[in-house]
């Protein structure tokens, strides 16, 4: 197989959908990004990195965060996190509420943003409240780019629009499920959603999920090969909300995405693919990037089915 060949044909794949579905009306910075980008990004278990149009612009990776959060995370509490998470799909929005207080403010899953709140909650427990900044220096160090940085205009506008975000975490604190006050797990949830990387950026640095752990350049594994297969099974059924059971079908693979725009699907043994466009579909993924890596697996056949 030509990857070369097949990298761009994904790309001209999401070409025809750009355009299609709407910026993140949530956040006012990201309602801003032009819709007319495309990025993406191979990068293989043997060390090949291609890519193509916008590969190289740093977007938001907002919930892309979370796939690496929940590595550290799981990395320091091993499976005593699962009590304070659960690991179900969610047919809900992934700021929905009604369900949080119905399972007495137990989050479904570690990807809906009250999920994904218990996860830093446990992060700043274990880096001194810096929890943003351990997600940053994991993927500057995975990607090998130490210019990786979090964008404060994203992080100022986020901060004015997160409450929802504010409410889950009050509604899990009256439950006793947090350790730290909301205001503070605010800030360092919305200081991690604001980072900006590229394709190439998150392709790298997303590529332990690929080797059963192995870090780049040789650094100790984050995680044991087990923990990363139970970590892409969670981020296989519940990486793209509401839209996992379809994803799964027609991907075959995990898939996470965020509402800055970007995708990262990994392919276990292979490698990660990471496409970027911000026009979303009402599920909240993005419409051409979901192109991209559908066509990926259909051309490589990468499906771990």
């Amino acid at each position: 197989m030509d990857l070369r060949e097949m990298v761009d044909e994904a790309y001209g794949a999401g070409l025809r959908l750009v355009g299609s579905g709407q910026q993140a009306r949530g956040v006012p910075q990201l309602a801003a990004v032009p819709l007319d980008r495309l990025g993406v990004a191979l990068a293989t278990v043997d060390g090949e990195v291609i890519g193509a149009g916008d590969c190289r612009e740093p977007f938001s990776v907002q919930s892309l965060s979370k796939v690496f959060s929940l590595a550290l995370a799981l990395a320091h509490e091993g499976e005593s996190l699962w009590k304070g998470v659960r690991r179900q799909p969610s047919s809900l929005r992934y700021d929905a509420l009604v369900q949080l207080d119905v399972d007495h403010g137990v989050p479904r899953n570690p990807f809906v943003n009250a999920g994904a709140l218990v996860v830093v909650d446990r992060l700043m427990a274990a880096h001194r409240t810096r929890s943003a900044a351990a997600v940053l220096e994991l993927l500057r160090a995975e990607s090998g780019n130490p210019a990786i940085r979090i964008d404060p205009r994203v992080a100022e506008s986020e901060r004015g629009a997160s409450h929802r975000n504010a409410a889950a975490a009050l509604l899990m604190a009256s439950h006793g499920r947090l350790e730290h006050e909301a205001a503070e797990l605010l800030d360092q949830y919305v200081d991690q959603c604001a980072i900006a990387a590229s394709c190439v950026d998150v392709a790298q640095a997303g590529l332990f999920l690929a080797r059963g752990g192995r870090r780049a350049r040789g650094r100790p594994p984050l995680l044991p090969a087990r923990q990363v297969r139970r970590l892409n099974a969670v981020v296989l059924t519940c990486g793209t909300y509401g839209a996992a059971g379809d994803v799964a079908c027609e991907v075959g693979a995990p898939v996470k995405s965020g509402i800055g725009g970007g995708v990262l699907a990994v392919f276990p043994g292979h490698g990660t693919v990471c496409a970027w466009s911000p026009g979303l579909d009402e599920a909240g993924n993005s419409v051409a990037g979901m192109a991209v890596v559908e066509e990926v697996a259909d051309a490589t056949g990468w499906s771990v089915f």
